[in-house]
């Protein structure tokens, strides 16, 4: 990797990580920049969930204090998606890429539509919580992180606003706290055992954590109402992107 490609993955991963946490679909444009820069296929996949933990940590850092006054659902909920990021991790080294080929834009267009009517459902719920949905859901969502990782944090995004009674910027830094855990284990994982380009993982990495810093500043001047349909709206199309690719 030459000193001028290492610059461009870095800046494409800040805005990767600016796009992450705004709209948790940091991956279309972080894989397609590192398949950019050479990787295969495979190896821009695994490259990418070591680089997005960058993410996470970036936005924790900045913001992760401000939801850490429940340290035992949080914590419940990590390792929820601790499990989940394990398991996917697991799916990709050992299962053929097709089996979730055709249900993947499905999930992400389910969530991106629950995004939308978010407020309608929360008032067909009574505006209750789901305390056992959430943890389940996390664990599930994460499943799919680490196995593909691109919408996992719409989804993640959906969730919590759906089951949870959480502001959008609360629920925007909690959505980068799970998408980072899943990621992390993931990637320990892809450490071991899958082919990752670390001086590309570096690289985003670097501009990701960046990212991550700035993105919880950025959401909380955004109107709550036009950051969800916004999120939504993109998540709809990474679905419609990924069923006709």
């Amino acid at each position: 990797m030459t000193v001028l490609t290492f610059g461009l993955v870095t800046v494409a991963g800040f805005f990767a990580g600016i796009v992450g946490y705004v709209t948790g679909i940091a991956s279309l444009i972080s894989y397609p920049a590192l398949l950019a820069a050479g990787l295969s296929p495979v190896s821009a996949n695994v490259t990418n969930t070591v680089a997005m933990v960058a993410v996470g940590a970036g936005s924790t850092a900045k913001a992760g204090a401000a939801v850490a006054d429940d340290a035992r659902a949080l914590a419940l909920h990590a390792g929820c998606a601790a499990l989940g990021g394990l398991g996917g991790a697991m799916l990709l080294l050992t299962t053929p890429a097709e089996i979730f080929d055709a249900v993947v834009p499905v999930l992400i267009a389910l969530a991106s539509v629950s995004l939308l009517v978010q407020p309608k459902l929360r008032a067909l719920a009574g505006n209750r919580t789901f305390p056992r949905l959430y943890p389940l859901g996390t664990a599930v969502v994460a499943l799919y992180g680490g196995y593909f990782g691109a919408g996992a944090g719409v989804m993640f995004l959906a969730l919590i606003l759906v089951c949870t009674s959480e502001t959008i910027w609360r629920a925007s830094v909690l959505k980068s706290v799970l998408t980072g855990v899943a990621n992390l284990v993931a990637a320990v994982g892809f450490a071991i055992f899958g082919p990752v380009h670390w001086l590309a993982a570096a690289a985003m990495g670097i501009g990701a954590f960046a990212g991550g810093w700035f993105g919880p500043a950025l959401v909380a001047r955004l109107p709550p109402a036009g950051m969800r349909i916004g999120v939504a709206l993109c998540g709809v199309g990474l679905a419609g992107y990924l069923a006709i690719t």
